[in-house]
């Protein structure tokens, strides 16, 4: 029988006795855990437990019980299962069009859904509406009410992977724990140079001879995360910045689009926060 993976993220108030809670739950099931990551973060804890089996399991009945075992604990608590059908992609955005419009244009030829598309403001649309997608709009701007509002968004949608269509907001570890190496964002650096914002007038102002893009899985340490995929090319000394930040664009959306690619294709694998590429 073919091992089924399950992967469970925990978040709650940190407290004792969690992590022996679901491990416990998972040995009393014949389970084996493949990964285990925690983090404590100004009181919050989160969890990330990749579970195998090898002996068929009821998911669903897996499923009912570890929600019961999370009442019980007072954790908010998701599994996520590898399973044949489509995964559902939610594709958060602001003003940018260049990643979104790339993704849209190679929807037929990815191995997932695009479920939703989520803004921060209303500037991106009509091009949700054209391509036959569902639009919603977040732009509360206090923090934890917009992403509460994201939350009930992925829940609705059922999201296996979030995309960050150079989404100009950042993510709360409440909210990154609970997509643990299923959150991709594009960086307009060769990460890890030029963190943040503003990073081709940093490397502008630097002089830089080669100016480069990364996308990478999001951790709760802003453009920090695992690298997936990186694409640069050559500046000309006489390049003005506006000039730079066009030609980056389109790198911008050919290496994201990469990346959603090839996790979507199954092919990557984090160990040790470095990403690899599976072998066939």
């Amino acid at each position: 029988m073919k091992k089924i993976i399950v992967g469970i993220t925990v978040v709650g108030n940190d407290k004792e006795g969690i992590v022996a809670a679901f491990t416990n739950f998972v040995f009393q099931r014949s389970g084996n855990i493949e990964k285990v990551n925690q983090n404590v973060m100004k009181g919050l804890f989160g969890m990330y437990l990749e579970v195998s089996f090898t002996k068929k399991i009821n998911i669903n009945k897996f499923d009912n019980d570890l929600q019961t075992l999370a009442k019980k604990q007072k954790m908010e608590v998701n599994s996520h299962h590898e399973l044949n059908s489509k995964k559902n992609i939610a594709i958060f955005v602001t003003k940018e069009s260049h990643c979104l419009e790339a993704i849209l244009k190679s929807k037929n030829s990815i191995r997932g859904k695009i479920a939703v598309i989520v803004g921060t403001e209303k500037t991106l649309s009509s091009i949700s509406k054209k391509a036959k997608i569902p639009f919603v709009l977040v732009e509360e701007r206090g923090q934890e009410r917009s992403e509460e509002k994201l939350i009930q968004i992925c829940k609705k949608y059922d999201i296996d992977l979030i995309v960050l269509a150079r989404y100009m907001r950042i993510l709360t570890p409440n909210f990154v724990w609970r997509y643990p190496e299923r959150i991709i964002n594009v960086h307009p650096s060769l990460l890890p140079a030029f963190p943040g914002a503003l990073a081709y007038a940093q490397a502008f102002e630097r002089g830089t001879k080669i100016i480069g893009v990364t996308s990478h899985y999001v951790t709760e340490n802003l453009d920090q995360g695992p690298i997936i995929f990186q694409s640069s090319f050559k500046v000309n000394p006489n390049e003005t910045l506006e000039n730079i930040k066009k030609r980056g664009q389109k790198f911008e959306a050919q290496t994201l689009l990469e990346a959603v690619k090839m996790h979507l294709d199954n092919k990557l694998d984090v160990r040790w926060r470095k990403v690899h590429i599976k072998s066939k």
